[in-house]
């Protein structure tokens, strides 16, 4: 009986540690990254690819979304300083095979997570903003897909 007992006892400890879903919670939230943080990250992440890509070449066209974010057209400015031309309006000559470019921002306990991704490469760093710009929070994370 006594065994009885402390193994309903454990089973109920045990089964107090378990949740009711499996669903994870986060504080991550959508945040829109303006001013001089929007160009130091753009700038910083178009360096960052260009060192993967390889130099911009006359034959190097990036094919990015059409987005009127700020993050967004520092992104472009950032990437045509570097040398490539960028593509929004989705028209590409026939002759050339642009280079699609995706990216993501997300807010984190007071930092910014950013991505930018080809369909060869991902990149990714957090940032914390200041009234200057952004400085990285974290190293740069580089995944190389086949």
């Amino acid at each position: 009986m006594r065994k009885l007992l402390a193994f309903f006892i454990a089973a109920a400890l045990l089964s107090s540690c378990q949740t009711a879903d499996d669903a994870l919670t986060t504080s991550s939230t959508p945040v829109a990254v303006t001013g001089p943080a929007a160009s130091a990250i753009a700038g910083d992440m178009a360096s960052r690819l260009a060192e993967q890509i390889g130099p911009a070449g006359a034959t190097t066209t990036i094919k990015m979304g059409t987005d009127t974010s700020e993050f967004a057209s520092a992104l472009e400015v950032a990437l045509k300083g570097w040398g490539y031309t960028v593509v929004t309006d989705g028209k590409v000559a026939k002759d050339v095979k642009p280079v699609e470019l995706a990216y993501a921002i997300e807010g984190f306990d007071g930092q910014v997570l950013v991505q930018v991704s080809t369909p060869s490469i991902a990149l990714g760093r957090a940032y914390t903003p200041t009234a200057a710009g952004a400085a990285p929070a974290s190293p740069l994370s580089i995944m190389q897909r086949n």
